[in-house]
């Protein structure tokens, strides 16, 4: 999801992606952190498991009239502590999980007692994914093609990591972040190799590059609409990136990456909504996505991708507009591994291209500790 800016209005608008189920493209809260690991390892944790859907099914029929009850601030479909597929109820109080059910629709329910889950937004004093940072700068930020522009709009995603090919160190976003105006069309020029990757985006500068810095130089790979991964590099400028590949909110990460799980925590940290927390509710899905070919305007085409991560995205509370790009990592402290790089969402759902297949595209290797 890339963020979208009409210059004739100085106003943000979301750029309509017709999905199979809403998916937001480029731009144009916090789901709930579940599932402890399962007393068995052997249950079938995919998206393909009748049991599984099963109870996403369960799930999604009561959720309305569970969460009536404000101490009740989420579902999942999660594994139980006897190693079975299960509804999860994240509770706020004694009341509320003394009050919860045991069974629904024949469906266990395991109730977590937790601490309210806050979004980690960009607000007064906290940490800003849209400011221009003093360099080097870090990753999780705003950022883009420096002439994202076209008919009477700039756009701007996500900053998402560090990768490296070829021993040259690169940031890694997405195709349509960085390089998806393909057309000679509202701006009079389609991306090349070499061209400006700007910070902050130019949605946050006023649509003006010369209040953005240029922090990379783009590699067009042309991912889109050919192959299977939405993703795109650029050659950092030397002085202008933390060479570690240090994220906001995050920090360092992994050098190694990890596979998706079902129920499996994880985070992001994006322009938009910053740090924010979920869960992957699913995997190996075939996801229709459409796309415009410049920041608004441009011809569209609609790209079917396979074996890709579903992750809840309540209320857009986990990826929004301008959040594309960013990396999804496993939610822990310390140099958490990749699992995927998030390009698309509807207002439930977010999706992600598996970091492993973002990685074999590019010829790559993440950056990290």
């Amino acid at each position: 999801m890339k963020k979208l800016f009409r210059v004739s209005t100085v106003a943000m608008l979301l750029l309509a992606l017709a999905v199979s189920f809403g998916l937001w493209g480029c731009s144009r809260e916090p789901a709930t952190p579940v599932a402890p690991e399962a007393a068995n390892v052997s249950v079938d944790r995919s998206a393909t498991s009748p049991s599984i859907r099963g109870v996403m099914n369960v799930q999604e029929r009561y959720t309305t009239a569970l969460m009536a009850d404000p101490d009740v601030i989420g579902t999942a479909t999660t594994i139980d502590d006897n190693g079975q597929p299960a509804v999860l109820l994240l509770v706020t109080s004694d009341r509320a999980r003394r009050g919860a059910p045991t069974m629904l629709d024949g469906t266990p329910v395991k109730v977590l007692l937790t601490d309210r889950i806050v979004a980690m937004k960009s607000t007064g004093g906290g940490v800003s994914h849209t400011a221009k940072q003093t360099a080097p700068i870090k990753l999780g930020t705003s950022g883009g093609w420096g002439y994202d522009l076209a008919n009477g709009y700039c756009c701007a995603g996500t900053l998402g990591s560090l990768v490296s090919v070829g021993g040259q160190k690169r940031i890694l976003s997405n195709y349509h972040v960085f390089e998806s105006d393909i057309v000679s069309g509202g701006n009079s020029r389609i991306s090349a190799t070499g061209d400006k990757i700007v910070q902050p985006g130019l949605i946050d500068v006023s649509c003006n590059a010369a209040n953005a810095q240029t922090v990379a130089t783009l590699v067009a790979t042309r991912s889109l609409p050919n192959a299977n991964v939405d993703c795109s590099t650029a050659n950092i400028v030397s002085g202008m990136v933390d060479a570690t590949g240090n994220i906001l909110e995050i920090g360092t990460i992994s050098a190694s990456t990890v596979g998706a799980s079902v129920g499996q925590l994880v985070k992001k940290s994006g322009r938009t909504t910053g740090l924010t927390r979920s869960k992957v509710s699913a995997l190996n899905a075939t996801i229709s996505v459409a796309y415009e070919n410049e920041c608004a305007g441009g011809a569209a085409f609609t790209k079917t991708f396979t074996g890709q991560i579903v992750i809840t995205n309540t209320r857009s509370g986990f990826l929004a507009g301008g959040d594309s790009g960013s990396l999804m990592v496993e939610d822990i402290t310390t140099n958490p591994r990749a699992v995927g790089l998030l390009f698309a969402g509807s207002t439930s759902t977010a999706i992600a291209n598996p970091i492993g297949q973002v990685l074999s595209f590019l010829g790559a290797t993440m950056v990290g500790n």
